[in-house]
């Protein structure tokens, strides 16, 4: 997850580049025609085609019309905000990813972790600030739904990675929120110019890497596991504003960020307190050796 979050936060790099040149919708299209290459190579070299093949045919157009409200939306928000800004609402992601988990995987989360997750949300509305200045702004509303969408993508895929491949899930994904983002960017598109083809070049790839690290994330380990380790974007975003835009966040963001990041930690740590089988001292005879 940590390695998927980096790759992803180059490619969101690149989209940012790129929506400043391009409308919304044909940025999202061409991330995704730009991974599928990327996608279908490794399985042609090693004749696993086979791998592509679909048991849950509603379950791939459902996370794939999900990609479409989530990179529509984040593709949006970062037009208008920097990537630390964008990121600072859309770390409302994980948080929700925990929620959802309990209904729709019957995972259990304990009421220290309900705290935590109530805490970083807090987290969260202190970056945004409490005003509400930035929640009408269509930018802060565009992360907001990014951020949702996410959450109940990253539930499908932990639901398709019990029948599909990682190369199913991931590709059927990319080719229906392709069809789906270029259908609607048809009768506008921009042509694109020859400089920002190696951006669209790096999107693709970048793309194609941290879709397959996040989807053997949420196959190896429970979402509410997975989902925290979402908080180390803020830092990529930090550092991609200071050296590529020579900006930096507003001190609400450093400190609502770091009660997101905690609240998270603390659910990584609570976790793992709950695999420690507990040592029960031993009785009668043998407990004296």
């Amino acid at each position: 997850m940590l390695a998927a979050v980096g790759a992803f936060a180059c490619m969101d790099v690149f989209l940012k580049l790129l929506v400043q040149h391009y409308p919304t919708m044909q940025v999202s299209a061409m991330r995704g025609a730009a991974s599928i290459p990327f996608l279908l190579a490794p399985l042609l070299f090693t004749g696993r085609m086979r791998d592509l093949k679909p048991a849950r045919w509603r379950m791939h157009l459902l996370r794939g019309l999900l990609n479409v409200g989530m990179l529509a939306g984040f593709v949006f928000a970062i037009r208008t905000l920097s990537l630390a800004d964008a990121y600072a609402i859309f770390l409302s992601a994980p948080l929700i990813v925990t929620a959802l988990s309990v209904p729709f995987l019957g995972e259990h989360v304990g009421w220290r972790r309900w705290v935590a997750i109530c805490t970083g949300l807090t987290g969260v509305l202190v970056m945004l600030r409490p005003s509400g200045t930035n929640l009408v702004t269509l930018g802060a509303l565009a992360a907001l739904f990014a951020a949702a969408s996410y959450a109940v993508n990253a539930i499908v895929v932990r639901v398709l990675t019990r029948t599909e491949t990682t190369s199913s899930v991931v590709f059927w994904s990319i080719a229906v929120m392709t069809l789906c983002t270029g259908s609607i960017a048809a009768p506008g598109w921009v042509a694109l110019q020859p400089e920002h083809w190696w951006w669209v070049v790096g999107v693709g790839a970048v793309g194609a890497l941290g879709a397959h690290l996040l989807t053997e994330a949420f196959r190896s380990a429970p979402a509410s596991v997975v989902a925290p380790f979402e908080y180390t974007a803020l830092l990529w975003g930090f550092m991609f504003d200071w050296l590529i835009w020579s900006t930096l966040p507003s001190a609400r963001v450093y400190v609502g960020g770091g009660i997101v990041i905690a609240s998270g930690l603390y659910l990584i740590w609570r976790e793992s307190q709950l695999h420690i089988a507990p040592v029960k001292p031993a009785t009668g005879a043998g407990s004296a050796v």
